[in-house]
């Protein structure tokens, strides 16, 4: 046997650039992705493992020489897993780009100490070309701008312009109109759903057998694991939830857990959907949805996305590796069973915890915002979203916490943190007036004093400087207490 292909739980692309005909092919349960690994131990959720259990049953099916390996025992990582399963008188590996910084290390590692051909495939899973990543996220940008690289590919693309190569509706960016509270009583379109097949039955089975104490509930899954599947699912989407998307973009709900988000992540970060097609359906719907709904969801596709995996490849190395505000506390137990006291950040905590996912403006506003002000290590914030997230990965969370949830690589490719009182969660939300808006406010303005230095010098943010220095000694005394209180409480 000369060759062998190699596919990963987040490789389930329809047209997988390194299957071959008559090559024999290896799907592989990682220890990176089902936990274990004795360099990155996680605890996934259980919906992520049913998740990745499911649909790689449901994408092996009927592929000819085709063999399934199961996640290893405790501590076995993933060359010793490839050790024991590669079959005999291998001399070429092919793989589609893991756009993962450890496993690509490890199989390069693996394939030059063993002498044998690695053969990398550009991964389907993302559409910007290398050479547009590196010109606008690369080390010889001084600051990438997330505005600088979206304006560039809606260039390239050819999306949303008009004939004359200006933005369609006049600006380029529609994010003012994305920040409407969703009102209180209104009621939202039905939250998408799959009914459980075959595939996810025995994934839950397994899941329960292999993984009984990692976190999350198993049972209540309910996305789809078939590309059939995951293209009705973004069909519903664009149908019943995509004229309003813009407009509540932002919004926080108690009563609705996706108002109407898309939550295609699950399935696009594995492979089952393919982003030009999403986006491609997406532009279909012009002139039948606002601009604001259109532009904000092709601005998550083409924008943000394909920037944080631009990011991740450039510069996630030296980015994990920042702690700017240098925190060191650990992630307290009520992060995982969700009762901290402050009622958005439980229920935040119990949607991640019920089904593996929660909207961005939770995740950056909500819990990111918290874990900052209560000076949580950010490795260990890493760590806790890479273990709750069904749509975790390393290229999206390195990013995604590092920068522009902890603040922790100190501004790469941000000017501010992404930190705020009790008013915002408000503002955006229902929650009514009372205690933990104390605690929130106190954690925030210890933190303002705490960093006066920088706020006073950052033209944005020098306001927050100014208003905690004209406080009475009397009114900071309170913050600070309310704040030490709440910490106490936590490490208890």
């Amino acid at each position: 046997m000369s060759a062998v292909t190699l596919v990963y739980p987040h490789q389930l692309f329809d047209r997988h650039p390194a299957l071959r005909d008559g090559q024999p092919l290896l799907l592989i349960e990682d220890p990176l992705y089902f936990g274990g690994d004795p360099r990155w131990p996680l605890a996934v959720h259980k919906q992520r493992l049913v998740l990745h259990r499911a649909s790689m049953k449901a994408w092996a099916a009927g592929k000819a020489m085709l063999r399934y390996v199961e996640a290893p025992e405790a501590g076995i990582g993933s060359m010793e897993l490839l050790e024991r399963e590669l079959p005999a008188g291998v001399r070429r590996i092919e793989v589609a780009d893991p756009c993962d910084d450890v496993l690509s290390r490890r199989l390069r590692r693996f394939a030059e100490k063993r002498g044998i051909e690695l053969v990398v495939h550009p991964s389907p899973n993302f559409l910007s070309p290398p050479e547009l990543l590196e010109k606008f996220t690369g080390p010889a940008r001084k600051r990438p701008f997330m505005a600088d690289f979206y304006k560039a590919q809606r260039q390239r693309m050819g999306i949303l312009l008009e004939s004359d190569g200006s933005p369609a509706g006049g600006k380029w960016s529609f994010d003012e109109e994305n920040r409407q509270r969703f009102p209180e009583y209104q009621l939202a379109p039905p939250e998408p759903c799959v009914a459980p097949n075959d595939h996810v039955r025995e994934a839950l089975a397994y899941v329960e057998r292999r993984f009984p104490g990692n976190p999350g509930r198993a049972e209540g899954f309910h996305y789809p694991v078939t590309r059939a599947d995951a293209l009705a699912w973004l069909d519903r989407f664009l149908d019943q939830r995509f004229h309003d998307f813009g407009a509540y973009e932002d919004a926080l709900s108690r009563n609705h857990r996706v108002l109407f988000h898309s939550v295609l992540t699950p399935a696009l970060n594995i492979g089952l959907l393919d982003p030009q097609e999403i986006v491609d359906r997406a532009l279909a719907r012009a002139g039948k949805v606002p601009m604001n709904s259109l532009e904000g969801f092709v601005r998550q596709i083409i924008g943000w996305r394909e920037f944080m995996a631009g990011i991740y490849r450039h510069r996630g190395g030296a980015i994990r590796t920042r702690n700017y505000w240098n925190h060191t506390r650990k992630m307290p137990r009520a992060f995982y069973d969700g009762t901290t006291g402050i009622p958005p950040v439980d229920d935040a905590i119990r949607r991640a915890l019920d089904h593996g996912y929660c909207h961005h403006i939770e995740r950056l506003m909500v819990l990111g915002n918290i874990m900052v002000l209560c000076r949580i290590d950010p490795d260990e914030v890493y760590r806790w979203f890479m273990e709750l997230f069904i749509d975790a990965y390393d290229w999206v969370m390195v990013p995604n916490v590092y920068g522009m949830s902890q603040f922790a690589d100190g501004g790469t490719f941000t000017t501010k943190p992404y930190i705020s009182g009790s008013n915002y969660i408000r503002k955006m939300s229902y929650y009514p007036k009372g205690e933990w808006c104390d605690i929130w406010d106190g954690l925030f303005w210890s933190f303002i004093g705490d960093h006066l230095d920088f706020f006073g010098g950052n033209p944005r943010l020098s306001m927050m400087a100014r208003n905690w220095e004209k406080m009475s000694a009397a009114k900071q005394d309170a913050h600070r207490a309310c704040a030490d209180a709440f910490i106490a409480r936590l490490e208890t």
